[in-house]
């Protein structure tokens, strides 16, 4: 089964911490696994921004291949007009890309910060992403 999802950009910063993190199996399903990553230019800038940073100690090589298979297996798609507020000006296109995809199909929002969200069934952490996966093999 696929799954459509919007990866917060906080989720793929764990990862990159941890590959072995409930975050880090999350970005492998949206590398190599179930999840279509639903992306667009936006969220891409947001991505390269955040993930580059020199705080981090990332290796470059290893957010370039990150980013490079997102954007390969991703689904583009536009961001609509959000209603919701949404606090961080920031995280409203991850929000707008996902309710325009669940205009058509079941799609979800997986982040670490919740409460950066309206409180929705399809703004789900990483655990419940990973359950909900788990739940339908």
């Amino acid at each position: 089964m696929k799954y459509y999802a919007v990866i917060d950009t906080n989720v793929l910063v764990s990862a990159l911490f941890s590959a072995e993190s409930v975050p880090g199996k999350v970005a492998f399903e949206a590398l190599e696994g179930c999840i279509i990553p639903l992306i667009n230019d936006e969220i891409i800038a947001e991505y390269n921004d955040v993930l580059y940073r020199r705080k981090f100690h990332f290796e470059w090589s290893a957010v370039k291949l990150l980013i490079d298979t997102i954007i390969k297996r991703g689904l583009p798609v536009d961001a609509g007009p959000v209603s919701d507020f949404i606090p961080d000006p920031k995280d409203v296109v991850f929000y707008a890309v996902v309710m325009e995809q669940r205009k058509s199909d079941d799609a979800y929002l997986v982040t670490g910060n919740s409460k950066h969200f309206p409180t929705k069934t399809f703004v789900v952490t990483p655990r419940e992403m990973l359950d909900i996966i788990e739940e339908n093999k």
